[in-house]
């Protein structure tokens, strides 16, 4: 199988998903958590009919409509949302946030369409096996949109054969974040949803954890730590430990075959608690870089695994 997690948005991430199928010849692929971009880039038209934009700190001046298409094209590989404006729309949007909520949502959907659309048209008739579950920063808007899709199947908080062997629980909630987002709780809240799915796997000891939020305190959650303006406290690499204790009690009570995580782009790596494998490949959506895993499971063990990106 192949696992990613948090592509936030990248065009260019969703079509190396796509096709890691194919190209790690993998029959199940599955993406964790956090599907969604995090923001609008305006690109506002001028009176002389140039467009201008910021983006990565840069300021662009476009006037022609290949470099406009283009300067799009990139924003939408990092994961953003580019919007053609008019300077009076701009202040429209300054005066109103709540116009400015009802455009990112109208644009998350969008993508997400397209992406199902892609996926329908790349996938059809092809064997292996597509999952996808939104994650704590995914608005639940797009789960119905998902849903619609021929070939990608939701597997958010429910069970899912993942072959014939191997029941996968997936669960998109995260513990509470300073960023308070749309699917977050509290850990007692966590442990119940995770126990109501637990609850339903035949087989505990041959599962497989597809929890957003990885285990408290095992070295795939430790993220920069943060002052009051949630910027890192200290120029160098201090981090703490921000998982779930929820995860990690369910993990150690009922010892899956495999934990697959995600939520902390910095906490790549693997760990082992008890027999269970837990693997958070982090993330560099940013970028337009893929980083996942390639697991082989075969009826009773994790026969190896290795981590990807490109």
């Amino acid at each position: 199988m192949f696992f990613a997690t948090d592509i936030h948005g990248s065009d260019k991430c969703w079509i190396k998903f796509l096709n890691a199928g194919d190209y790690y010849q993998a029959e199940v692929v599955i993406l964790g958590g956090d599907m969604t971009g995090k923001g609008i880039v305006p690109i506002v038209e001028q009176p002389d009919g140039s467009y201008t934009a910021t983006f990565l700190d840069h300021k662009e001046v476009l006037n022609s409509v290949a470099e406009l298409e283009q300067l799009e094209k990139k924003i939408r590989a990092a994961g953003l949302y580019p919007h053609r404006t008019s300077e009076k729309e701009m202040k429209e949007f300054e005066a109103n946030p709540a116009k400015v909520d009802e455009l990112f949502n109208s644009l998350m959907c969008q993508r997400v369409e397209e992406w199902m659309k892609t996926a329908d048209e790349r996938l059809k008739g092809k064997k292996m096996k597509y999952f996808v579950c939104p994650g704590n920063d995914d608005k639940p808007e797009i789960d119905r949109i998902i849903l619609s899709s021929e070939t990608v199947t939701l597997s958010a908080e429910k069970i899912a054969m993942v072959d014939d062997h191997h029941e996968m629980i997936s669960l998109g909630w995260s513990n509470p974040t300073p960023w308070h987002t749309f699917r977050e709780c509290t850990e007692e809240e966590l442990r119940k949803k995770i126990a109501d799915l637990t609850s339903q796997v035949r087989d505990l000891k041959n599962s497989i954890f597809n929890l957003h939020v990885p285990p408290f305190k095992s070295k795939l959650d430790e993220a920069p730590e943060l002052d009051e303006t949630l910027k890192p406290k200290y120029a160098g690499q201090s981090t703490v430990p921000v998982g779930s204790v929820a995860v990690r009690e369910s993990i150690e009570r009922n010892q899956p075959l495999l934990g697959l995580h995600g939520h902390i782009h910095e906490g790549n790596g693997d760990s082992k608690i008890g027999r269970t494998l837990c693997l958070n490949p982090g993330s560099s959506y940013g970028q337009g870089v893929l980083m996942g895993y390639i697991i082989n499971v075969d009826e009773k063990r994790v026969k190896n695994f290795f981590s990807t990106a490109g």
